[in-house]
């Protein structure tokens, strides 16, 4: 008698986070990212809906999936060089999504060939920048682009986060990576979460003890702390 196998969800796919978590590892503030994943609703005489710009995993919206905190990433990029209203990039990323049929347009390998060009196109014309703006967007996203590792297929696999203030120069030492420590940051080649590190530190351990018991460097166990003092002061 033969067995069916039926074919496992990836991982990447499924609800691992919640808001506040990846708000937490994005260094975006909750509130932000809710409106993001979640849309709003505005009631001043006119009841107004906000649609989620953010395909989450289940309709509930509780859990975000590690392709979504990929998508957040790079959107977080678009929207802090000109601040501009959500609705201006929905409509590029429509426009987007057009040409280029995905789920997570944002967090494919097409995003960062044509898809760039493609959005870079109605987003100018949306907003009205310069071509010097529209370079300085580019640039951006490409830097944010430079930290998603992906796979054979371009599916991203590895996301390095911004551990400091998003300058494009910042170390890589720590990684999201959905099949290690339950896709929590970790220093990299390690299953060590960023979390323990901090805690660890914050009871009173130096330095100098904890790379001697991680068997790590100096430089990897503060960039670890960092990180985490850094969330915990956005």
């Amino acid at each position: 008698m033969k067995v069916r196998l039926q074919n496992k969800p990836d991982i990447r796919e499924l609800p691992a986070y919640s808001i506040t978590e990846a708000a937490h590892y994005l260094l975006i503030p909750p509130s932000t990212l809710r409106w993001w994943v979640t849309g709003r609703r505005y009631d001043r005489g006119i009841l107004r809906v906000s649609k989620p710009i953010i395909e989450l995993p289940e309709e509930d919206g509780k859990g975000l999936s590690f392709m979504n905190l990929v998508e957040i990433h790079v959107l977080d990029a678009i929207r802090r060089k000109h601040d501009i209203a959500l609705n201006k990039v929905r409509k590029a990323l429509q426009y987007l999504g057009h040409h280029l049929p995905s789920r997570h347009p944002l967090a494919e390998r097409e995003f960062e060939t044509d898809g760039i060009s493609l959005f870079i196109e109605q987003y100018g014309k949306l907003i009205n920048i310069s071509e010097e703006g529209q370079l300085a967007i580019r640039e951006l996203l490409e830097a944010h682009l430079k930290r998603i590792e992906r796979d054979t297929s371009g599916l991203p696999i590895r996301l390095y986060p911004f551990t400091r203030k998003r300058a494009p120069q910042e170390p890589m030492a720590v990684v999201i990576d959905p099949y290690v420590s339950f896709g929590r940051p970790v220093l990299v080649g390690t299953g060590i979460p960023t979390a323990v590190i901090a805690a660890r530190y914050k009871a009173g351990e130096s330095v100098d003890d904890l790379a001697d018991d991680y068997g790590r460097s100096r430089e990897e166990i503060e960039e670890a702390i960092r990180c985490e003092r850094f969330r915990e002061a956005a």
